[in-house]
Parts: C-alpha cells; structure tokens; sequence
C-alpha cells in the first residue's frame, strides 16, 4: 500500500508504505518499539518494559510462528511504523503498535491500523481489540479518534503495570445502487 500524503497547506508528505513483514525486518522493528517506548519507560516496570519492546529474537520467533500477520510501514527504505494482529475468536487482537517519534503526525498510526481492519474485515472478524496503559494518553486519544472505546473486559495487568482494554466493533459498509 502506497500512499503519498498532503499536510493541511498541501505541502507533500513523505510517501509512506505498508508492507507484511519479513523476517530480516526483526532488526528495524524491535529498534522502533524501543525508540516509540523509551520515553515511557519509566512508567512501566522492567518486566513490563521487556514485554513491551520486544527482542530482534522474539520478534523473529513472532514471525516464525505465524501467530497472525505483521506489518511494517515504511518512508524511502527506512522503517517507521509497526503493528502486529493476532486473531482472538470473532475479534483481532492489535498489539505492538508504534510509530518512531519522529514520524508521529505522519498518518502512519492510521494506515496500520486501516491495514488491520481492512484485514480483519476481508477475513470475517467482528471487531478489533487492543490493551494499553493509562500512561499513554496520545495513544489513547488515537485509538478514540479512530473509534475504539474502553471496555471492562481483559486483562489489567502486565508484570504490575496497569492496563486497560479497547475495541471496536467492526461494520461491512454497504452500498446502495
């Protein structure tokens, strides 16, 4: 998926694209979780840390497993953006979402998660669900905007760091002719 984008004075934006993932992309990837999370980490324990930045070797082992698609969005050659999916029942579960601070404001935030919905969508889910801290406010405001909403359900914890869950329910659109 190419896409050239415009800021709000028509100026070009980078061309950003979005690709599955392939395993010599572990590298880059576990490099944008870092730079994505870093600035967090003091809110996290180191447990939960770990768990969320995770190692070239464990996200390679992820894509080995093929525990459900992933995805990395690219600008030029370089990495700046990834999500993964994992389907749970009727719904897809979103984890590791991050864009690199340096390209926060780009879109990327949300094609990842167009590219999700359209895949959950195209293979008959009916929602999507993700956890996240309270601590991550522009994140949350994100997945509001993009019409998440926080339920009681999941899990509120990892490794003693609070957690909360979000989903959306997922609509075919229908056209009319």
């Amino acid at each position: 998926m190419d896409v050239p984008i415009e800021d709000e004075q028509g100026a070009k934006k980078p061309e950003i694209r979005i690709r599955f993932a392939i395993s010599s992309d572990a590298p880059s990837i576990a490099s944008v979780l870092h730079h994505s999370f870093v600035e967090y980490r003091s809110s996290y324990t180191p447990q939960a840390f770990a768990a969320t930045v995770l190692t070239i070797d464990e996200i390679e082992a992820r894509l080995r497993l093929n525990e459900g698609p992933v995805w990395a969005a690219f600008c030029e050659d370089a990495i700046i953006g990834t999500v993964s999916a994992v389907p749970k029942g009727e719904l897809v579960y979103i984890r590791s979402m991050a864009v690199l601070p340096a390209a926060r404001g780009l879109g990327v935030g949300a094609l990842l998660l167009k590219q999700i919905e359209s895949y959950a969508l195209a293979s008959g889910y009916k929602g999507l669900v993700l956890s996240t801290t309270p601590f991550l406010h522009r994140a949350i405001r994100f997945y509001k905007h993009f019409g998440f909403h926080r339920c009681d359900e999941g899990v509120y914890d990892l490794f003693g760091t609070p957690l909360f869950t979000m989903i959306k329910t997922l609509v075919e659109e229908t056209t009319y002719a």
